[in-house]
């Protein structure tokens, strides 16, 4: 009944990609106005618009926000960066303001870099990078039963993107009941990796503006948007957000974004027989894992024991024989 959105490598496939032009969209400005036409063209500095009486250019540095509802979508009138707060032990950070929302297109400029594309001689998903030391997380049925994973990265050089592998992946710790693993980078001479936010999935309303980056057939860096369905679906006894947006196989262990581009869920199945019923393990079990993760680490000495037991404490060693 439910697809485990994992896709099994090789396949070949072709895509088509389509631009839509003259569409009517409505600009919002920083004096609170909104001009509302046909984007004729859109220029480095100005976007040309239609009004239908008039062809009016409006200079990129007055426009906050751009899109088919932008009048109606609440800006960010403070203009101030949001404060980002390290977890503790640094290996992950949220944001203790609320960034301001922007369109799904402006969001994937900044965080496509963080998403990346995990294959193992089994098959292939996705993941993305929640630490700049190459920390990532992904689902476990991704990884399950593998030991050698490898990464796709696209890294920004000169305004362009780089694709740069990565193949010496070391498992930290995994819980295969949540569906969750987390990997490191391990290859020498890598470089700093661009690292997302972690949201509050409690913080979703029903019907907010949710999107999915990930590799789903395969084809990297595909973005996905829909709402949230709901927050609380339970699946075999656990509870899952539910969305609209297109989850397919390849697309599990990647993040699912509010448009504030915090991750608020990680995508991990479908239901096999539908379309826009797609599932993500809620950020906030995320957090859990990552908080409590020597709990599930993973003993690379002994592959066949997917957890490493901890030593007991100081007291009971020193009074042990």
């Amino acid at each position: 009944m439910f697809d485990r959105a994992t896709f099994p490598v090789p396949v070949l496939l072709a895509a088509l990609a389509a631009a839509v032009a003259g569409r009517a969209e409505t600009l919002q400005l920083k004096d609170g106005a909104a001009v509302t036409g046909k984007i004729l063209a859109e220029k480095k500095d100005l976007v040309v618009v239609d009004l239908g009486f008039a062809v009016v250019s409006v200079p990129r540095g007055e426009i906050v926000r751009m899109g088919r509802d932008a009048a109606s979508e609440p800006r960010n009138k403070s203009g101030r960066t949001p404060v980002v707060q390290e977890a503790k032990g640094g290996l992950y950070a949220t944001a203790t303001t609320p960034p301001p929302e922007k369109m799904v297109r402006e969001l994937v400029q900044l965080l496509g870099q963080s998403v990346v594309q995990v294959r193992t001689p089994a098959g292939l998903g996705s993941g993305f990078f929640i630490a700049e030391d190459g920390h990532l997380v992904t689902n476990f049925h991704v990884i399950e039963g593998e030991t050698k994973i490898s990464l796709e990265v696209y890294h920004l050089k000169d305004g362009q993107l780089e694709r740069r592998s990565y193949k010496d992946i070391r498992i930290v710790a995994m819980n295969k009941f949540a569906d969750l693993a987390l990997l490191k980078v391990e290859d020498k001479g890598a470089p700093g990796f661009k690292r997302v936010l972690l949201g509050d999935s409690d913080a979703l309303a029903v019907g907010e503006r949710v999107f999915a980056i990930g590799s789903p057939l395969g084809l990297e860096r595909t973005v996905t948007e829909g709402i949230l369905s709901t927050k609380t679906r339970e699946v075999g006894g656990e509870l899952y957000l539910q969305t609209t947006a297109q989850i397919n196989p390849g697309n599990s262990g990647g993040p699912l974004f509010n448009l504030r581009g915090e991750v608020v869920g990680v995508t991990n199945m479908k239901l096999t027989f539908g379309e826009g019923i797609g599932f993500a393990i809620p950020v906030d079990q995320v957090k859990y894992f990552l908080n409590h993760r020597d709990a599930f680490a993973y003993d690379n000495d002994n592959p066949n024991n997917a957890f490493r037991y901890l030593e007991p404490p100081s007291r009971l060693r020193s009074a042990a024989p």
